[in-house]
C-alpha cells in the first residue's frame, strides 16, 4: 500500500471515529442533562474519550504519510459519517438538506482526492517555522482586534473571530504535520518550541470559536470555521510543502472547484444540524388557558390552622359607654341623621372612634 493510500485509509478510519465520539458525547449529554461537568462515572463517556482520541492519534498519523491539501479536507467527512451512523444507532434521521449537504461534500472531497498528485513528506526548515508562526499570530490579533472593534455589529464581529478561529486550527494542524514528518526519523527535543506552537494555536482557536458564538447564532461561525481550517491548511501545504495536483494548472483549477462544492456541501449539513437541534429543543409554545374562577382559587388554598387561645389570656373589654353614647343627650333622636356632626379627635379606651369630617358646615349646638 502506497503512501497516500494509507494516508487516505486513516483519514476515512479517523473521521468514524470522530463522528461516533461525536454521537456517544450527545448521548451522554442528552441522558443526564442534571450533570454540568464531565461523568466520569459513566463508561460511556470514557468511550466516547477513547473515540477522539483514536481519531486525534489517526489524524496525526495520516499527516505524517499523506499531503496536507488532502489529510485536512478529510476530516471534515465527521460530519458526513455522522448522519448513517445517528440513524443507525441512535435512530435520528436526517432531513433532505442534510442528505444534499453530504452528497455535496462527498462528491467534492472525492474530486479533491482524485486529483491530488504524489509527492515526498516535507517539512519545515527552522526560518519558515518562525515566519509562519509570526505571520500567523498577527493575522488572528488583528482579526481578534477588527472583531473587537465591530462590537456593534454582532454578525460581522462573529465571522471575524470565526475566521481567526479556523486560520488558528489550521495553522495548528499546519505544525502538528510539520512535527509528524520530524518524527519519521526519530523523537527530537527541537520539535519542542513546535509543540508549544500547536498547543497555544489549538487554544486560541477553541477560545475564539467559543466567543465567535456570543451575540450571532451557532450556524454561521461554526460554517465559517469548517471552511477556513481545511482552507488555510491545504493552502500552506500547496505554497509551502511543495504539494501538487495532477494536471498542471487545469487540475489546480478543477480541484479548487472540487473544494468549493465541498465547502458548500459542508454549510448545508452545518446549518442542517443547528436548526433540527434547535427546533428539537425549544419548548412547545402553550395554549392560552381561561382564568380560573374565585370560588376554584379560593378552594385550592390549603387551610391554615387556627391557635386555640390560652385560658389565661386576658382580653380588654369595654369598661363604660362609648363615647358617641355620653355625646348624646336626652333631647337628641335615639338614631341621629349624621353622627359624624359630633366630633371625636381621638380613639378612647373602650370606646369608638369616628373620624372627623373633613367639612362640616352645620352649626354644631353645645350644651354643657
Amino acid at each position: 500500500m502506497s503512501a497516500l493510500a494509507l494516508s487516505v485509509l486513516l483519514s476515512l478510519v479517523s473521521a468514524v471515529a470522530y463522528a461516533g465520539g461525536a454521537i456517544v458525547q450527545e448521548h451522554v449529554a442528552v441522558s443526564s442533562p442534571d450533570e454540568h461537568y464531565a461523568p466520569l462515572r459513566r463508561p460511556t463517556w470514557w468511550a466516547a474519550v477513547a473515540l477522539n482520541g483514536l481519531g486525534g492519534l489517526l489524524h496525526v498519523v495520516a499527516l505524517a504519510y499523506g499531503p496536507l491539501s488532502l489529510v485536512q479536507p478529510l476530516g471534515a467527512l465527521t460530519i458526513v459519517f455522522a448522519l448513517p451512523m445517528a440513524a443507525l444507532f441512535v435512530g435520528r434521521k436526517a432531513g433532505a438538506t442534510a442528505w444534499r449537504g453530504a452528497i455535496m461534500a462527498t462528491v467534492g472531497l472525492a474530486g479533491l482526492l482524485a486529483l491530488v498528485g504524489t509527492s515526498d513528506g516535507q517539512s519545515l526548515d527552522t526560518a519558515q517555522r518562525v515566519a509562519v508562526a509570526v505571520v500567523t499570530g498577527g493575522v488572528v490579533v488583528a482579526l481578534m482586534i477588527a472583531g473587537r472593534a465591530a462590537h456593534r455589529h454582532p454578525a460581522v464581529r462573529s465571522m471575524l473571530l470565526a475566521t481567526a478561529s479556523g486560520i488558528a486550527f489550521g495553522m495548528s494542524s499546519v505544525f502538528t504535520k510539520t512535527v509528524a514528518v520530524d518524527w519519521t526519523g526519530g523523537v527530537t527535543l527541537s520539535d519542542l518550541p513546535s509543540l508549544a506552537v500547536i498547543g497555544v494555536f489549538a487554544t486560541a482557536g477553541m477560545l475564539l470559536s467559543q466567543a465567535s458564538y456570543r451575540g450571532a447564532g451557532l450556524a454561521a461561525p461554526l460554517a465559517t470555521l469548517t471552511v477556513v481550517n481545511p482552507v488555510v491548511a491545504a493552502a500552506v501545504g500547496i505554497t509551502m510543502f511543495g504539494e501538487t495536483f495532477r494536471y498542471g494548472t487545469t487540475g489546480t483549477m478543477l480541484a479548487l472547484s472540487c473544494g468549493v462544492v465541498a465547502a458548500g456541501g459542508l454549510i448545508l449539513l452545518t446549518t442542517e444540524r443547528i436548526a433540527r437541534t434547535t427546533a428539537e429543543s425549544a419548548p412547545a409554545e402553550q395554549a392560552p388557558t381561561e382564568p380560573a374562577p374565585v370560588e376554584d382559587l379560593l378552594a385550592a388554598l390549603p387551610e391554615q390552622p387556627v391557635a386555640a387561645l390560652h385560658e389565661k389570656v386576658v382580653v380588654p373589654a369595654q369598661a363604660g359607654p362609648t363615647v358617641l353614647a355620653v355625646a348624646y343627650d336626652a333631647e337628641d333622636a335615639e338614631q341621629p341623621a349624621d353622627p359624624a356632626r359630633y366630633r371625636f379627635y381621638g380613639p378612647f379606651y373602650g370606646g369608638s372612634y369616628v373620624a372627623a369630617p373633613d367639612l362640616d358646615r352645620h352649626r354644631v349646638r353645645v350644651k354643657s
